[in-house]
């Protein structure tokens, strides 16, 4: 069992850290819900998303990738902070192809929830129409990259859990996409399967298993019956007993 090290301040309330612990850590493990999209308990922190920024003083920085330290006092759940979060989040959807009525991934998406949770009720940016290759190759898994908004978590759930580095992050700025890591590039050339997590980690319909869709149906999914702040508290819970 670790031992408490020292405390942060997160809006007024005191939550303890261990050594080595980002803020996101401290924060999940006390139940204190920060906004995000590219984090995943026991996967190494990225920081891509940027929904989970806070401010320590007159300083912005991701949570999820910057280490607790004694005496941090840190604004999260502020409006500043939130309608950042909402112009954020109203990208990534004009950016990609996201129609939520369309999309098998309704109901389920984090994207999605995070516009409901955020209060967003328009898309306030022009739409990108950006044209992006669908890979349908494979024999059981889709991947729309369409849909990808380039939280990487199937890459570094590929390379670190699943030990196979099947995905990549290729270019810059809006020329980065995803990429298959294998001699063609098709995902059916990849030796991804159904079961690894890179298959079915991805936040939205980006990355999907065919032949089930639509199991649950519309109005029994994940975030029709509860919010994503809710399942990201419940997630890290899981993953600590995992451990």
């Amino acid at each position: 069992m670790q031992t408490i090290h020292d405390t942060i301040i997160i809006d007024g309330q005191e939550i303890p850290f261990t050594k080595g612990q980002t803020i996101m850590d401290a924060a999940l493990a006390a139940r204190v819900y920060i906004p995000h999209l590219c984090h995943y308990p026991g996967l190494t922190p990225s920081g891509n998303c940027r929904l989970c920024t806070v401010d320590i003083g007159s300083k912005s920085v991701a949570a999820c990738i910057t280490p607790a330290a004694a005496g941090q006092e840190i604004s999260n759940n502020t409006s500043a902070l939130n309608d950042a979060r909402k112009s954020i989040t109203q990208m990534l959807f004009v950016e990609g192809d996201h129609i939520c009525p369309s999309c098998e991934k309704t109901g389920n998406c984090k994207l999605q929830a995070m516009g409901y949770y955020l209060g967003m009720l328009d898309e306030h940016f022009p739409q990108f129409y950006q044209h992006r290759e669908v890979d349908a190759s494979h024999a059981r898994i889709l991947l729309d990259r369409g849909r990808c908004i380039l939280c990487d978590l199937c890459v570094r759930a590929s390379r670190e859990v699943d030990k196979k580095n099947v995905f990549a992050i290729a270019g810059r700025g809006t020329e980065a996409h995803l990429i298959v890591n294998s001699s063609t590039g098709k995902l059916a050339d990849s030796n991804i399967e159904p079961g690894d997590l890179a298959a079915n980690i991805c936040p939205v319909g980006a990355i999907l298993i065919k032949e089930q869709g639509y199991q649950v149906p519309i109005g029994q999914r994940i975030y029709d019956q509860h919010t994503i702040q809710e399942t990201g508290l419940q997630e890290n819970s899981v993953k600590k007993n995992d451990d």
